[in-house]
């Protein structure tokens, strides 16, 4: 007599459990068991239904849905660790193809989706960090490639280095949505893996990290629904929800039982944003104002600093009689202290009185702080008829390696790789407003007090805000970046300007060197016609100005600190439900089998 023995409480020799082993049989169904052998029962490892699994990670045994996961049309070439590197890197660089100067806004939207499904598919906690940090080198190389001619290799260095703050995220992106997860767990992930995202962009958008050159949210500045977000909770508002986005899509395609979830995530999102573009309150109009922007162009040279301020003055001559609140020179525009070389402050004092309106230059050169420090200052000068009016700003946030290297004792050695800053600068200790000459705060014209910005500030929204608390009425920004003509770098450094003005409600002039010059209304919209690259020349801009303050401006950066609660969220339901997961078990060998005779003797 032949016996057939069947696992503990199943009633049959098949192992129902979500990712048991597969059967034996050659057909792949118990019936290819030979019923004439007994299984040998071994011990069972216990099982822990979904609902007490909680969030301590995908079970490694689900399969994925879709062109990565296994019988994926990828599946074989990622199986390769270092394929898999490859494919991560790839995946985090096409982001860049949303900011300028490709400027392909839309494909934000769907950017991270195969860094996503790559990552979600990594077979554990540690490949999918590696996954995150390769991504993240890749992003940082592809946003910022038009360094390489500054740092050379040392930029893959950088690159590596801060792509290390993605790998969190990428292990983040495996424990919501590694393996078959429920419809709960992918609902999770739309508020979940934004939030992550978010902390990430935070950490490094600290000055010493580089700054918040190339977060997600500044790709859309150009687009008027994203920039009336953008009042409202600054770009990380922006970026939460074009994060939100790509994780929905990422669930749609990859996850089939959470698609209607994905779906109402998508219609969510597109309320919001309709609901930002109908309600969220506008400036209201409060006049105008004019402002020149000089542009001179590319010099060099020995006498390249001399000629380049000569091509100013002349531009500057020729705006005589346009009725002026301001005209603007870019940076490192005087290469000279003021106080050190009166001639040239007489000389800006005669073009003051010949345009009608204030000059804003910006001294690049060795001199002596209010505080009685000595060094190299960038600094904005505010020149009337009468020569300097005493009102002055030093630049405070300063370019890594362009203008200090960070613990230069140990990182000095970079400035013989490339243009890393010989000395450092000296950093200005507090932001200020200015009025024109020949204007009263308090009098009947204060529609031209402005804030100055110097180059790499206006990629820091709390700059702007900043500024506009304390008065300003216009944003003003000098910059130069002749050091990267013919790259992306002019195009998405004069975008950020639209994003500072949206924020703010504040119309905000870019003012350059050598290109892209442009101007800003209190919308974002964009006013006047910009001074690309190639051209040299003035520009006069006429922006509306605007008042009342923007939802961003009076609560801040209320989106980073939803973000921080829903991670703390996340964390609170990890710790709880994690020590109430079983211990896992050693995955239990096939059984094995014996004749009958063997297992029941039978009577002797």
């Amino acid at each position: 007599m032949r016996i057939q023995i069947g696992r503990r409480g199943t009633g049959s020799g098949t192992d129902t459990r979500e990712g048991a082993d597969e059967p034996s049989g050659r057909d792949g169904t118990t019936a290819g068991r030979d019923r004439s052998r007994t299984p040998v029962p071994g011990p069972r490892a216990p099982h822990a239904p979904e609902s007490r699994r909680g969030w301590s990670g995908p079970r490694r045994t689900a399969g994925a849905i879709g062109e990565f996961g296994p019988g994926g049309r990828f599946a074989g070439l990622l199986a390769s660790p270092w394929w898999r590197g490859v494919a991560a890197v790839v995946a985090g660089a096409l982001s860049a193809l949303a900011f300028p100067e490709p400027s392909w806004w839309w494909f934000a939207y769907v950017s991270l989706v195969p860094w996503t499904l790559l990552v979600r598919t990594a077979p554990t906690g540690r490949r999918a960090a590696l996954d995150g940090w390769l991504g993240g080198l890749g992003f940082m190389v592809a946003v910022h490639h038009w360094l390489i001619p500054s740092l050379h290799v040392f930029i893959v260095v950088l690159a590596a280095l801060l792509g290390l703050l993605w790998a969190p995220w990428g292990w983040l992106v495996r424990a919501v949505l590694g393996g078959s997860p429920s419809a709960r767990r992918a609902a999770a992930a739309l508020v979940v893996l934004p939030s992550g995202w978010l902390m990430v962009e935070l950490v490094r958008s600290w000055q010493g990290l580089g700054g918040p050159w190339g977060v997600m949210g500044a790709s859309q500045w150009s687009v008027p629904p994203a920039l009336r977000l953008a009042s409202l909770g600054g770009v990380w508002l922006v970026s939460l929800l074009l994060v939100a986005v790509n994780t929905a899509f990422a669930v749609l395609i990859s996850v089939a039982r959470a698609r209607v979830v994905a779906a109402v995530g998508l219609a969510l999102c597109a309320v919001a944003a309709a609901t930002a573009w109908t309600w969220a309150p506008r400036p209201a109009p409060a006049g105008r104002v004019r402002i020149a922007v000089v542009q001179p162009g590319v010099f060099a040279g020995p006498d390249s600093v001399e000629r380049r301020f000569a091509r100013g003055a002349e531009l500057t001559r020729a705006l005589r009689g346009q009725d002026l609140d301001l005209v603007v020179w870019g940076e490192s525009s005087v290469g000279a202290d003021l106080a050190a070389r009166p001639d040239l402050a007489a000389r800006l004092a005669s073009l003051s009185r010949a345009a009608g309106a204030g000059i804003l230059v910006n001294v690049d050169a060795r001199t002596t702080d209010a505080a009685g420090r000595e060094g190299i200052f960038k600094r904005s000068v505010l020149v009337g008829p009468d020569g300097p009016t005493g009102d002055t700003y030093d630049k405070m946030r300063l370019v890594p390696f362009g203008e200090y290297i960070p613990a230069r004792t140990a990182l000095g050695w970079v400035t013989s790789m490339g243009k890393a800053a010989g000395e450092d600068r000296l950093r200005g200790t507090g932001q200020v407003v200015m009025t024109p000459p020949g204007e009263d705060a308090g009098g009947p014209r204060t529609g031209t007090v402005f804030g100055p910005l110097i180059c790499f500030e206006t990629a820091f929204p709390d700059m702007s805000r900043q500024l506009v608390r304390n008065g300003a009425r216009v944003l003003v920004a000098q910059s130069s970046t002749s050091s990267f003509q013919g790259s992306w770098a002019p195009e998405q450094h004069a975008s950020l300007a639209a994003l500072r003005a949206a924020e703010t409600g504040r119309p905000m002039v870019h003012a350059t060197l050598t290109g892209e010059s442009a101007a800003f209304g209190p919308e974002g919209e964009r006013v006047g016609t910009p001074i690309g690259t190639e051209r040299r020349g003035a520009e006069v801009y006429t922006a509306p100005l605007a008042r009342g303050t923007t939802p961003y401006v009076r609560f801040g950066d209320w989106p980073v600190r939803g973000a921080l609660a829903v991670l703390a969220v996340f964390g609170a339901v990890v710790g709880v439900r994690s020590p109430t997961r079983p211990s896992p078990a050693p995955r239990v060998p096939p059984a094995r089998t014996a004749p009958a005779d063997a297992a029941d003797p039978g009577p002797s």
